[in-house]
Order: C-alpha cells, then sequence, then structure tokens
C-alpha cells in the first residue's frame, strides 16, 4: 500500500490521540484518577503519532514479510522511544518514564516488553488497520480534509510552542531561583505568568518526576560545579563532540570504503556522499548516532555492545536506504547478490559488520579520538566546527540539488534544456560524467 502525506497526517492525528487515550486510562487504573499524560496540552501524545508515521514511510515494502515487519517496527518504535527519552531527561534532568525495574531494559528508557507490543502494533496498523482506515479517510471531501488537518497542525503547533515556551521557562527559573534567597523566590513566583504556570502543574502532575524543588536544586549544583569544572573543549559526550565525531567519521568511513573497493574490486571508485569533498554522510551519521545512543554503554561487554551495534546498524543503513529513494530517487547501494538480505537495503553479513564496528568504535577509536579533540583549544575548536557545520550544510544542499538535476536530466527526454540560471548552473557544473563519477552505484528508481 502506498501512503499519501494526507494518509500519514491522518494516521498521525488519529494514533496520537489513541496513544493518549491509552496512556490516560493506564495512569487512570495505577492513579485512581484522571491525568493528561501528554507532553501537549492537547489530548495527543504525539510519539504515537510519530511512531505511526515512521511505520508508514519505511515498513509499507516489509507486509509480504511479517516476521520482518514485526522486527522492524519493534526497531524503528524503540529507538523512537529511547531518543525521546533521552532528550526528555536532557532537558528535565529526570526519567518521564522509567523501566528500570523490568527485565531487559536499555537505560530505563525501553524494555523488552514494550518492544515486543510495539513491534505486535506494527502487525496490527500496517496489514489491518491502516488499510481500512485510509480507505475511510479517501471517502472525506478533499475541501474538508485540507482544512481539518491544516487547522489541526496549527493548533498542535500552537500547542507545542506554548508548552514549550513553559519547559524553558521552567528550566530558566530555576536557575534564576537557585541564585535567589528564600524570600526572593517566593517574589518571584508570583510575577510568573498564569498561562506558563497552569502547563507547569499540569506536566509536574503528568509525570511526577518532574519536582521543581529538585529542578532548582540541580540548577545550583549544576552551577557550583561549573566553576570548579576543568575547562575542556567538548567534554565527554557533548554537542561539539558530536559534530566532531561526525565529520572524522565521515572521511575516515569514506576512506574505508575505497580501499575496501579497491582491494576486493581492483580499482578506485568514489565512496562520496557529497559532491564536495570525501565524505560519506552514512558514515558520519553512523558514527555520531552511535556515540550518542551508546556512550554510556561504552564499559559494557563487547557482546552487549557487538548486538545493539548488529541491530541498530542495521535498522540506520536500512533507513538511510528507504530515505534516500524516496527524497533523491536512487538507490546508492544494493545489496540483492547477497544472502540473507533485505530488498537489497541491509544483509546479514554487513550487519555483523555493523556490531563490529561498534565494539572496535566504542573500545578504540572513540577513546582515541575523543582525547584528540578534547586538547582542541576551546575558541579555535568552536570555529572550527562552527564553519565545517556551516560548509557541510551548503555542500549537502547543493549535492541535493544536483541530484535531483540529475535525476530529471535522466528521467526527460534528450535535449532538455535548463530553465533557470540555478539548473544552468547545476548544468555546467555538474554533468551527468561527473555525478556518474561521484556517484558510481547510484541507480535510479521510478
Amino acid at each position: 500500500m502506498t501512503y499519501t502525506l494526507s494518509d500519514i497526517t491522518w494516521l498521525f492525528f488519529l494514533y496520537s490521540f489513541a496513544g493518549w487515550c491509552i496512556e490516560v486510562c493506564y495512569a487512570a487504573i495505577r492513579r485512581r484518577r484522571f491525568v493528561n499524560r501528554g507532553f501537549v496540552n492537547s489530548p495527543i501524545c504525539p510519539i504515537y503519532g510519530f511512531g505511526s508515521t515512521l511505520f508508514c514511510i519505511f515498513l509499507p515494502e516489509l507486509t509480504e514479510r511479517p516476521f520482518f515487519l514485526f522486527l522492524g517496527g519493534m526497531l524503528l518504535a524503540s529507538v523512537l522511544e529511547y531518543s525521546t527519552g533521552m532528550l526528555m531527561e536532557k532537558i528535565f534532568r529526570k526519567k518521564l518514564w522509567d523501566y528500570s525495574g523490568i527485565r531487559l531494559n536499555l537505560g530505563g528508557y525501553v524494555c523488552a516488553r514494550y518492544a515486543l507490543l510495539w513491534g505486535a502494533l506494527a502487525l496490527l496498523t500496517m496489514l489491518a488497520a491502516n488499510p481500512l482506515l485510509c480507505g475511510l479517510f479517501r471517502m472525506i471531501p478533499a475541501p474538508l480534509t485540507l482544512a481539518v488537518q491544516w487547522a489541526a497542525s496549527l493548533l498542535l503547533l500552537l500547542d507545542f510552542i506554548t508548552t514549550a515556551m513553559a519547559v524553558l521557562n521552567m528550566k530558566i527559573t530555576a536557575r534564576r531561583l537557585s541564585q535567589l534567597s528564600e524570600g526572593m523566590r517566593q517574589t518571584s513566583r508570583l510575577l510568573e505568568n498564569k498561562l506558563t504556570v497552569s502547563v507547569q502543574k499540569r506536566m509536574q502532575k503528568s509525570f511526577p518526576s518532574i519536582d521543581r524543588e529538585e529542578l532548582v536544586a540541580d540548577a545550583k549544583a549544576r552551577s557550583e560545579k561549573s566553576k570548579t569544572k576543568t575547562k575542556v573543549f567538548a567534554e565527554g559526550c557533548s554537542f561539539y563532540k558530536l559534530v566532531s565525531l561526525f565529520f572524522l567519521g565521515a572521511f575516515l568511513g569514506d576512506i574505508t570504503e575505497t580501499v575496501f573497493c579497491l582491494i576486493t574490486m581492483g580499482r578506485l571508485m568514489s565512496r562520496s556522499s557529497v559532491v564536495y569533498g570525501p565524505f560519506s554522510i552514512v558514515w558520519g551519521l553512523g558514527c555520531a548516532l552511535l556515540t550518542l545512543f551508546l556512550y554510556r554503554y561504552r564499559n559494557k561487554s563487547d557482546r552487549y555492545i557487538f548486538i545493539a551495534g548488529t541491530l541498530l546498524g542495521g535498522a540506520y543503513e536500512y533507513v538511510c536506504s528507504v530515505f534516500t529513494e524516496l527524497v533523491f530517487g536512487t538507490v546508492f547501494w544494493d545489496y540483492s547478490g547477497f544472502a540473507f538480505n533485505l530488498g537489497g537495503r541491509i544483509n546479514l553479513l554487513y550487519c555483523f559488520f555493523w556490531g563490529i564496528a561498534a565494539v572496535v568504535w566504542l573500545k578504540l577509536i572513540y577513546p582515541f579520538l575523543s582525547r584528540l579533540i578534547e586538547k582542541l583549544p576551546i575558541k579555535t575548536g568552536r570555529i572550527l566546527c562552527n564553519f565545517l557545520i556551516v560548509f557541510m550544510v551548503f555542500n549537502m544542499i547543493i549535492s541535493s540539488l544536483a541530484l535531483a538535476r540529475y535525476t530529471e536530466r535522466q528521467n526527460a527526454p534528450e535535449g532538455l534544456a535548463a530553465q533557470n540560471p540555478l539548473e544552468e548552473f547545476l548544468d555546467s557544473r555538474f554533468t551527468d560524467e561527473r555525478m556518474e563519477r561521484i556517484y558510481p552505484n547510484a541507480k535510479l528508481v521510478e
């Protein structure tokens, strides 16, 4: 089944509301009272909607293979839940949900019990519910669909902005209150916006782990710690550390693949993802995301990291393959000739390579690169990272435009003329020969 943007939008809001109902009922049973469990104020839990969106985008081709559909839904939803849990803990310094008391959990963010439930929901929604629901949605007149979806999207955006401002105000207030005396704290609380206070109280009821006084104490402790901490560039798993690892991983990954192709195929072959420089975006993002997700588990056993790397790497490569095909209409790698492949997007052997790479990365390469990065002067490191970010954003935009124009030239009749100065620039600088040299394995798809 092919999903349209309208289908995905309907499903997002429907499953967000259904998820909210499930969370509210679960909380009501446990606490014996009504609790709005959503992060936003509206009666929706967006994480369920985003989960259904991921299923619709990345899993349709697996509907003929239920086992892999189950596994894909389990992995995608677990990564989403893990990422959301990490983000919320980063914001509040507290876990909004914690599965630490359940067996086979990962950091308390996800656990095998609910991961299996996500897999079952993927089967239920993709094989039964979605075809039925989309059939009903498509019976709604187009003007009414457009009006309802735009109105719901705008309301959700306003709701999200309101909640985000309340959360930001909560953190800023906590930081400010940590520096005031008790009497001045009381005065400051009286001056806060009533809407902001209302949202904050609702969130504290929804997630009891969010305690204002604890936020104040945490802000005070962090302030004291920052005064005594040695200033080191990109210490720990910080933003600039991840940016640095992205560029190093993108460069080293491109070189590694080039050497691998030279050894196995006997010829030099470009493995770059962009038109300027030897950078493999897949490897760069892989290194950064692997570090982000597994940094706190770097001291675990090699077997633990291998299994996590195999699963995460396989899911990541599959998502990248689907994404590039949907966005650029191009397949950059095809494993159809390998045994135990899944749609030519991933294969078991290379998934094992991801697991081995995870162990080698976290145990050997990352510690060395981390020490190297932290030796940079703080000011120099920030300037260099910011420059590289701007460069890569520009590089990726130009690469995307060049690929899109290359696809147009390949799919259009001969003699396709440029219609504007941008297309003239792309045709002159990125000819078919140059694009085929940069992306030798790219295959156009419908």
